[in-house]
């Protein structure tokens, strides 16, 4: 408990001790009387002051009694100790009153022993804390008493016949009892409302500019309930709500919101106030307000008579009686008072049972196999035993009860340093202070509250001040030394309150259900008819978790501003820190500047140097996690909902979107739960993959990072290694000096800046390496799993973000199946193919010719395998280092086994498309020229379309050349494959010009024959000849992205965001609008951000219509690979295919457009893949895209006159003609993936 609350309430408690006559007097005599004289105002009222002063003379007093008697046993007749006065015992014979006893201890002071001097300060600290502890509850109930005494309940109504009859009611309640006034309320109220008007009435403005405010209020008043400051709720509804201009922001939603608060409390008179708001503000109840009504009741157990009334009127306005069980969302408790209420007034009535919906299945021609009952396909098994994975739930659910996990850092260290204590000491002490502030921001935003203002004071009461201040102290432990924005930092607190407020308390009701779902799973169980995870744990009988609304992004950034005020108040260490001579005074840890980024300025949070200077010399041996930024130690909850899935208990939406965004997600729970089985169930077959460390690999990293590094392999180096600021003539205190010309500072800024920025980002790559590497220390020797989810275009991305295998060469390198496979016949074949691959050698060549090579270089890959770092180190020059070293060890372990086929290999083989965006554009256009170009027809040599582009641009330079175009001339012999690949690549997902110069810049740059002076203008040559020649190859292709940004263009004029249905039925919405400014005042500085997911604001054209485009092919790639996964997981345990894979089915996980599994299947991978292709581009995408769009947007008849629709209607009734290519053509072409 705090210094500050205890300070508050203790004054009349230690004047308590003094008899009348002799106030204050203790104060001039030590320590606790200076605590308790402070004069501080009390909340209590003077019953409670008088009581708290009979508990603290008791209390206090028997203690200090029977230390007198226990010294006087000692022969002590009187004492004085220097921090301890004992004021005039009531007994007689005790001590005398203090003056006398000060002034005849002189003699006995000198006598006494220091040990009993000890003892009596010691009980003396264990008397005041817990004499603190009792006060502080003392304190917060009397608080507690007085501050719901000062809200509001009584309504103040607009309508004077409202006011006048709720006055009358108070005035007669003795014979108008609340019941029967609620009964004539709801007879009188208006007719029942559409959904509309009961959100917002028409007359009340624009629904746009009120919704960002109403889903501020929507979310105080969840926040009031879930933590139990229902009055206060209700206090602001009420000031709201007597107020017009503020009454518009109400809906039916807060009032039945507020309405089931009272229910579940059984305070009728409270409800009744609402329904009288409720009649006042022109809205009619509907299903939620009358079950909240009824239950009160039950629980009141009220007449029959009134309840019938009730229910007769619910019936009047078209309400169904079996839709108070069956419509609106109920506890078991809840359900349980309606009925008995309902029973009162028709006791034979029998409530519906729960509809059991019946199986929905989705109808997609593309997922019908998927889905189809026959024959029946039973999932594959893991690797453990139902014991084991009961056992490793448990692990998961600890983590995640906790919140965090903290895990050793592979950083080299010291065991034990002199400022880790020191560091230890001021983390007691700031948690200390972080608790007074915490306490004083409280009291600061419950007055605001009271005032009825939406305040802070329910979200800041979500977690407990122990839970807040953790989090805050990891938030200062991982600031950078150059700070963070204060923005950054505010978005970034307040999301971690939202999310750790989410978590749910069903532990007990999971356990059962996980272990029956378990057997599914387990190698040594079975079940009784076969089926997909999704599916057997629907039919477990799970509820789905009440999905809740996000939070708007100005409540996370006020949330996490006030917070990080609270810690840099907090946060502050002795001076002598930063300089030992000076005084021991205390000064902040964090400071608030202003610099300048991008040609803004901005205000940062930046940590006094001391302090960063304390924690590297600190070097704690320690990182913490939040537990869903970590990988799983369990298989993950199925999908089964878009926002049912993947963690035991920390809610994760399917799809990812900015916070404070809700367009994804009303999409996606408006859409038919049959449509989304696909992407469910892919998602799920992919974050069941079971993985583990490859521990060599590890070993070898972990040398060269706690060494100095190694960039050049992809190992950041140290801070040590960092560029130091310039000396000499360069350094910076020159800038200083008057004989400095104005050139040589600028050069000194701009040397001084990059250097600035080499060290920045190698800090940062450091501590992303530190995550991952410590990580993986700490999962070494586990099995782990990777929930997935997706973003907003239906690309799949595992949650946990600091460990996966999306991440660079070294990443991937780590990782490796858990669950292994024989290589079978072809398995060391597809090794050695895959590791030529990852050299970046023999692009052009065969298969054959790759095996061939990887045969003649086997001396090379072995001597890589036994001496990595002290051989020839081959590995060390291919374009993946370390997974080509990786794929030596274990061609290496293959090819010394006794039979390679039996093997059994957990090494991911890749399968990479060829320019994959490419191959979607030539597949819907039936493009045969651009389908050549991208191996989507059959060939002896793989095609490389840069190399193609390179040497169409080459010919439209020499063209030039000859007709004496000077920059054509300059770039003879330097146009290259690797010139052009970037800008190749990324136009077909929608790069801009200027964006294609930067990239063909970047690269001429790294050219050093080139000449500099010409990178300019030859960047803007080239990128120029680079889009003429994809026009010329890829005709078809250029054709669909105009149509695509046309469409799209067309679609935002008509004040529309573009919407879109992927193939598999995943409805897609961009959400590029308009940015709308949001300022949040005072604090340390005013902060203004920009939103561009606002709906109410009109769409961002360019946006729109440059994102359309690449959007809808990420669209079309993401549904190839959930087909595949899909169609993978069926065909490995399908009869037709091998026996090695018939027996548990494929392993699959990508990475976008790269596939991975194990070397033996990755020949029926390769044909699934190209199957699920072919009949993916098989369905109308363009005219279904086009229907889609017609009915979405040019058939509304109060638009269909505007000029924009008519235009928008030709445009997409001309859809793209299609070429001539036989799409079956890309089931025999070998190098479609490879």
């Amino acid at each position: 408990m705090s210094a500050v609350r205890w300070g508050r309430g203790a004054a009349g408690f230690g004047r308590a001790l003094w008899p009348a006559g002799s106030p204050g007097l203790l104060a001039e005599e030590g320590a606790l009387g200076g605590v308790w004289s402070r004069k501080r105002s009390s909340t209590a009222s003077p019953c409670e002051q008088d009581r708290r002063k009979d508990w603290g003379h008791a209390e206090l007093l028997e203690v200090l009694k029977a230390r007198v008697r226990q010294l006087q046993a000692e022969g002590v007749a009187e004492v004085t100790v220097k921090r301890v006065a004992v004021a005039r015992a009531p007994e007689a014979g005790g001590a005398q009153p203090p003056r006398q006893a000060q002034a005849g201890a002189k003699g006995a002071a000198a006598t006494l022993s220091s040990r009993w001097a000890q003892k009596l300060d010691s009980d003396q600290q264990l008397m005041e804390k817990r004499k603190q502890r009792l006060e502080g509850k003392l304190q917060e109930r009397v608080e507690k008493g007085a501050w719901q005494k000062q809200l509001r309940l009584e309504p103040r109504l607009l309508s004077r016949k409202l006011a006048s009859q709720l006055q009358h009611w108070e005035q007669g309640a003795p014979r108008s009892p609340w019941e029967e006034q609620l009964a004539q309320l709801l007879q009188e109220a208006p007719h029942r409302l559409s959904s509309e008007a009961a959100a917002a009435p028409a007359d009340r403005g624009p629904e746009s500019r009120l919704e960002g405010q109403r889903q501020r209020l929507l979310s105080f008043f969840e926040c009031c309930l879930l933590t139990g400051h229902l009055p206060l709720a209700h206090h602001v509804l009420v000031t709201h709500h007597s107020k017009s201009q503020q009454q518009r922001l109400l809906t039916l939603s807060m009032y039945n919101m507020v309405m089931l608060g009272w229910a579940r409390q059984g305070s009728f008179k409270e409800l009744t106030y609402v329904f009288f708001m409720l009649k006042d503000a022109g809205l009619a109840p509907d299903l939620q307000s009358y079950a909240a009504a009824l239950q009160c009741m039950g629980r009141l157990d009220q007449d029959a008579g009134t309840i019938r009334r009730c229910l007769k009127q619910m019936a009047q306005d078209g309400l169904q009686l079996q839709g108070l069980f069956t419509a609106v969302p109920l506890s078991a408790e809840e359900r349980a008072e309606l009925l008995r209420a309902v029973r009162k007034a028709k006791p034979t009535f029998t409530p519906p049972r729960l509809p059991v919906p019946p199986p929905q299945v989705n109808t997609s021609p593309l997922l019908r196999e998927i889905y189809a009952k026959d024959p029946a396909v039973s999932y594959p098994r893991l690797h453990l035993s139902l014991k084991e994975l009961q056992g490793l739930f448990q692990q998961q659910l600890r983590v995640e009860m906790a919140t965090t996990i903290t895990v050793e850092s592979v950083e080299k260290v010291p065991l034990l340093t002199k400022e880790r204590k020191t560091l230890a000491g001021l983390r007691t002490r700031w948690r200390t202070a972080l608790y007074r502030e915490l306490q004083e921001t409280k009291e600061s935003e419950a007055h605001a509250a009271r005032e009825g203002r939406l305040s802070l004071f329910p979200y800041l009461c979500l977690l407990s001040e122990k839970e807040i201040v953790r989090v805050l102290l990891q938030t200062l432990q991982a600031l950078p030394a150059q700070g963070e924005s204060l923005l950054f930092l505010a978005h970034e607190l307040g999301l971690r309150v939202f999310k750790r407020k989410q978590l749910r308390n069903e532990v007990q009701e999971l356990e059962q259900r996980y272990s029956k779902y378990l057997h599914l799973l387990a190698s040594d169980t079975q079940v009784a008819e076969p089926c997909l995870p999704r599916q057997h744990w629907e039919a477990l009988g799970v509820p789905e978790a009440p999905h809740e609304q996000p939070w708007p992004m100005s409540v996370v950034v006020q949330l996490g501003k006030q917070l990080a005020e609270v810690l840099v108040r907090a946060a502050q260490m002795p001076s002598s820190l930063a300089a030992p001579r000076s005084p021991g005074t205390l000064i902040p840890v964090l400071y608030h500047v202003y610099s300048f980024r991008s040609f803004r300025q901005i205000g940062i949070l930046k940590p006094h140097p001391a302090f960063t200077q304390l924690l590297e010399t600190a070097a704690e041996r320690t990182l913490t996690f939040e537990s869903t930024d970590v990988p799983m130690l369990c298989p993950p909850l199925p999908w089964t909902s878009p926002h049912s899935g993947a963690f035991l208990l920390s809610p994760t939406k399917m799809m990812r979107s900015v916070e404070g965004s809700q367009q994804h997600q009303l999409l996606l729970e408006r859409c038919p739960p049959a449509e989304l089985h696909g992407a469910l169930d892919a998602l799920t077959q992919l974050g069941n993959c079971a993985w583990r460390v490859n521990g060599r690999v590890l070993d070898l990293v972990l040398e060269l990072f706690t060494d100095k590094g190694c960039p050049r392999l992809g190992v950041p180096a140290p801070p040590s290694e960092a560029p130091r600021p310039p000396e000499g003539r360069q350094a910076p205190k020159r800038c200083l000096l008057p004989e400095v010309s104005p050139a040589e500072k600028a050069e000194m800024r701009r040397e001084l800046a990059r250097r600035l920025k080499v060290a920045r980002e190698m800090q940062s790559l450091r501590a992303d390496a530190l995550y991952r590497l410590s990580l993986a220390q700490h999962l070494r020797h586990r099995v782990f799993w990777l929930p997935h989810n997706m973003d907003f275009r239906g690309r799949t991305y595992p949650c946990s973000p600091h460990f996966n295998h999306l991440g660079s060469d070294l990443a991937r390198a780590l990782l490796e199946f858990a669950q292994g496979r024989p290589l079978g016949p072809h398995g060391l074949n597809w090794l050695k193919i895959h590791l030529v691959n990852l050299t970046g050698l023999k692009k052009r060549e065969s298969l054959q010719a790759r095996r061939d090579y990887a045969d003649e270089l086997m001396e090379d890959i072995l001597d890589s395998a036994d001496r990595p770092m002290t051989g020839r180190k081959w590995w060390m020059e291919a374009d993946e280092p370390w997974q080509a070293l990786a794929c030596c060890m274990e061609v290496a372990r293959a090819v010394r086994a006794p039979d390679p086929t039996a093997y059994v290999s957990h090494f991911p083989v890749h399968q990479d498309g060829s320019c994959n965006g490419l191959q979607h554009y030539a597949a819907l256009g039936r493009d045969s020229v651009g389908a050549a170009s991208v191996n989507l027809l059959p060939s002896d040599l793989p095609q490389d379309v840069y190399s193609e582009v390179a040497a169409q641009v080459e010919v439209f330079r020499r063209q030039d050349a000859e007709q004496g175009v000077q920059v054509a001339q300059v770039l003879e012999g330097f146009i290259s494959r690797k010139v052009v690949k970037q800008t190749v690549m990324t136009v077909v997902y929608g790069v801009t010009r200027y964006g294609g110069r930067l990239q063909i810049e970047k690269r001429l740059r790294e050219i050093h024959d080139f000449p500099q002076d010409f990178v300019w203008e030859a960047s803007h040559y080239l990128v120029r000849q680079v889009f003429n020649s994809l026009q010329e190859m890829f005709s078809g292709t250029r054709s669909i992205q105009r149509w695509l940004t046309e469409s799209a263009r067309l679609i935002s004029h008509t004040g529309s965001a573009v919407e879109w249905v992927t193939p598999l039925g995943i409805p897609i919405i961009q959400p590029y609008h308009r940015d709308s400014k949001v300022m949040i005042k005072g604090g340390l500085q005013s902060l203004t951000f920009s939103s561009s997911v606002d709906t109410s604001q009109k769409p961002n054209t360019l946006k729109q219509k440059n994102g359309f485009p690449p959007n809808f092919i990420h669209s079309l790639d993401s549904s190839h690979m959930m087909l595949t996964a899909l169609h993978c997981y069926r065909r490995g345990l399908s009869t037709g295919a091998p026996h090695c894979c018939r027996r548990k089915g494929l392993t699959f996980v990508s990475v976008h457009d790269c596939f991975w599994t194990h070397a033996a299947d990755v020949a029926v991978m390769n044909q699934v893949c190209r199957e699920q292709f072919v009949r993916l581009h098989s369905q109308p995408i363009l005219h279904n895209l086009s229907r889609f769009l017609i009915e979405r947007f040019c058939s509304d008849p109060r638009t269909s006159k505007s000029i924009w629709v008519s235009r928008l209607t030709d445009t997409l009734l001309s859809v793209p003609k299609t070429g001539t290519f036989n799409l079956e053509q890309v089931k025999h072409s070998t190098y479609f993936f490879s």
